[in-house]
């Protein structure tokens, strides 16, 4: 390996190209206000879409663009909720009918934890006897 290396160069320091009839893309300096008071400017291409906001290099907060351009409105779902996905499968009529059903086995004994359902105490009557 050591045969296969360039001497005299920095690792990724130089390029030996020449710049001569090299035509840069064209490039537009944004300018952003970060809401600590920090303005910076970021170098982006002319063609490139120019977005509202940028992490401030500083402190990394959101900073605004200071030609105006306004972050669009994103469109939120409504939050959720396991009521509002249970109304999407069952009607509140259906609902009652099963709580009732559940209670009713609750009750009884037929489910629920064991600690629930101890023994039906014997009457005093049945215990003399």
């Amino acid at each position: 390996m050591a045969e296969r290396t360039l001497r005299g160069a920095r690792l990724g320091g130089q390029s030996f190209e020449d710049e001569r009839g090299i035509e840069f893309a064209a490039r537009q300096q944004v300018g952003y206000n970060c809401p600590q008071g920090h303005s910076f400017e970021i170098t982006m291409s002319v063609e490139a879409d120019v977005p509202a906001n940028w992490e401030c290099p500083r402190c990394g907060a959101v900073a605004l663009s200071a030609s105006g351009i306004l972050p669009e409105a994103k469109a939120e779902k409504p939050v959720r909720t396991h009521w509002d996905m249970l109304l999407e499968r069952r009607s509140v009529a259906e609902l009652e009918d099963i709580l009732t059903e559940r209670l009713e086995l609750l009750r009884g004994g037929e489910i629920g934890p064991a600690h629930l359902h101890r023994p039906a105490r014997k009457s005093r009557a049945a215990a003399k006897s």
